[in-house]
């Protein structure tokens, strides 16, 4: 019966796995700290299979910093943390999708990585500017104690994670650099093949960031570099030369052959005035001259139409007199004429003029469409006085500076079709999720969202301090309280004024989240460092578990372990007297009691789980395992059991 490892992917070990596939003869083994074989790769003989011509010393093109090959092993290792559910913090805990994660981003992604592997549609993130004021995080890199002496002051021996980035630090984009990488790396695994990361920037760092997401993207799934203008009255007050009003937005995609932007509506629908009988499929039309000018003419473009009248009109009649052509080809025009596409009426000279007929619902080669346009590379729209207002209106206008308007990340948003779940984990005051709910408000959808933030403590002679809140994500889930709370008053107005669509349920959409909080695993350390310990210390120990650790504590250790969605809804039953968890119905079923009765295995057996999961104390000996694994193979033979 296979235990759960209880710790996150170890990348490392992936990575050579995937080269052992490639180039079987590049791996060799080595011995880890304890003495112990372990696979490696033996890179002289993987440079020696790529190529006889390595780009090695110092003209080849790269990227690096100081730390960067400790970022990217700090991405790279595993951690032994879990995330603990905190019911009483969070909205609507039985029937939300949407999660709310406190702790450091670089910890909670890598324990998303099996629950959410290649399942999220977007990212958005608005990360430290580094502006030489921003407080960037620190991980887990080793100091010397002189390193530690010249950082005095900004990183504590406690590990606290924040350390403010100054301009006179002799590692300010490197630290930086290590702080961003590691974390889009873990992210760009999670986005789906149609997924795309959207990460606001300005000067100081765009550049940086381009060569950082270059690396880890690649270069071919580079989208755009979206200039957002903020619409302040006369720029940055901190701008120095010229007055900046703009700021940077990096789209990169997982995979740019798999994507699709979509557009927006044209603007000038008010143009499309006339009516004709294909109005409930092609919509309202306007007229447009057939005739086009010398300027791209083509021969085969130039033929005679008969008028009502029988005479001949040609192009060159619709365009007084000079060299000109159709736009459409005969036969497109003969199928255009057949197909209602076509007017040829007099104009106010009373000569005969040929039209195309534009309809808003379809195109000219008989398609039903959306009409859109594609989206420009410069928003100029939105501005942070629109989401500082909001803030106010919500009171919360003191609370939280420089949060983005959540138009812009509405914005951003319906530039993806079919969004599904939506990940920020730089999160700050939760606008992305307070754009997520108001976009499903207005538009029927249902996307997720999953918002990540570090707890990072409030200046205790701030305002949000003095309004009783002792970090950001106590903010941000207040934001999101009262933005649902409105979201769902407005509707329920709307419904009661019959502004809703009758024919269509009215349906509130999901305004709650599950607050779960990042701690260190369930497991005892010497279940999985037994090394330390002798025989006896190990008789003696009761449990694997830790005391404070509840049912539901486990449950989500659990759910994380075996990479199984976060916000799949759960209930308890008991049978024969044992609490047993239901995961979405039959995905996922746990029992963490001890000593479980053959009668309640043999129950849990019949309802056919795709998962089911012990303590490893659940049974007293071999046998009972042996007999667990039996009954299984009779009533549910494709159940996987694990214990833990």
């Amino acid at each position: 019966m296979e235990k759960l490892t209880q710790e996150t992917v170890n990348f490392t070990e992936k990575n050579i796995d995937r080269i052992a596939a490639l180039f079987p003869s590049a791996i060799t083994e080595t011995k880890d700290a304890d003495g112990k074989l372990k696979q490696a790769v033996n890179f002289d003989q993987l440079k020696q299979l790529l190529s006889d011509e390595v780009a090695d010393g110092d003209e080849s093109y790269e990227f690096t910093w100081v730390g960067k090959k400790q970022s990217i092993i700090e991405g790279n290792r595993p951690i032994r943390k879990t995330l603990r559910p905190c019911k009483e913090e969070s909205k609507n805990w039985d029937t939300t999708e949407n999660l709310y994660i406190e702790g450091d981003n670089l910890d909670v992604l890598k324990l998303l990585q099996n629950s959410y592997l290649n399942k999220v549609k977007m990212i958005y993130i608005d990360p430290p500017y580094n502006t030489g004021n921003d407080f960037v995080y620190r991980d887990n890199f080793k100091f010397s104690k002189e390193d530690y002496e010249e950082e005095l002051g900004l990183f504590d021996e406690e590990e606290n994670r924040l350390f403010k980035n100054t301009e006179t630090s002799g590692r300010y984009h490197s630290d930086w650099c290590s702080m961003m990488y590691p974390r889009l790396q873990l992210a760009r695994n999670l986005l789906t093949d149609v997924g795309v990361i959207f990460i606001s920037i300005d000067d100081n760092e765009v550049h940086n960031l381009r060569k950082i997401c270059d690396e880890v993207f690649g270069e071919e799934n580079f989208v755009a570099n979206l200039i957002w203008t903020n619409k302040e009255g006369g720029g940055s007050s901190d701008s120095k030369m010229f007055r900046l009003k703009h700021e940077y937005i990096l789209c990169y995609s997982r995979n740019i052959d798999y994507i699709e932007i979509t557009g927006i509506p044209v603007g000038n629908e008010d143009r499309y005035k006339l009516v004709d009988e294909y109005l409930e499929t092609r919509g309202k039309y306007y007229l447009q001259k057939l005739g086009m000018g010398s300027i791209q003419y083509s021969e085969s473009l130039d033929y005679p139409i008969e008028a009502p009248d029988g005479t001949r009109i040609t192009p060159i009649d619709n365009n007084k007199g000079r060299k000109a052509c159709w736009r459409w080809s005969k036969s497109k025009y003969e199928w255009g004429l057949v197909n209602g596409y076509i007017v040829i009426q007099k104009d106010r000279d009373d000569s005969w003029t040929v039209y195309s007929k534009q309809y808003l619902n379809c195109d000219n080669e008989g398609n039903i469409i959306t009409r859109t346009q594609r989206p420009m590379g410069v928003i100029d729209e939105f501005s942070s006085t629109q989401a500082s207002k909001l803030l106010y209106n919500m009171g919360l206008g003191d609370q939280f500076n420089y949060s983005k308007p959540i138009e812009l990340i509405k914005y951003l948003i319906k530039r993806l079709p079919n969004n599904d779940i939506i990940l920020d984990f730089f999160s700050g005051s939760a606008t992305t999720a307070h754009a997520v709910m108001q976009l499903n408000a207005e538009d029927g959808g249902n996307r997720k969202f999953i918002m990540v933030q570090l707890p990072e403590e409030t200046d205790p002679n701030s305002e949000a301090y003095k309004a009783g809140y002792k970090n950001i994500c106590e903010i941000g889930k207040e934001r999101i309280r009262r933005a649902g709370k409105k979201i769902e008053e407005e509707l329920n107005a709307k419904s009661k004024e019959g502004e809703l669509f009758k024919e269509e349920e009215h349906r509130t959409p999901d305004t709650g989240f599950r607050v779960l909080k990042v701690d260190s695993t369930n497991m005892k350390d010497v279940y999985y460092s037994p090394s330390e310990y002798n025989q006896q210390m190990l008789l003696d120990l009761e449990s694997n578990i830790k005391e404070d650790r509840t049912d539901i504590d486990l449950l989500y250790g659990v759910l994380l372990d075996w990479g199984v969605p976060l916000s799949l809804p759960h209930i308890t039953e008991k049978i024969g007297g044992k609490d047993v968890h239901f995961v979405n119905d039959a995905d996922l079923v746990a029992c963490f009691e001890e000593h479980v009765p053959e009668e309640v295995i043999r129950e849990i057996a019949r309802r056919k789980p795709l998962r089911v999961v012990f303590r490893d104390s659940s049974f007293r000996n071999s046998p009972d395992k042996i007999n667990v694994t039996e009954i299984f193979k009779t009533l549910s033979p494709e159940t996987t059991i694990k214990v833990i």
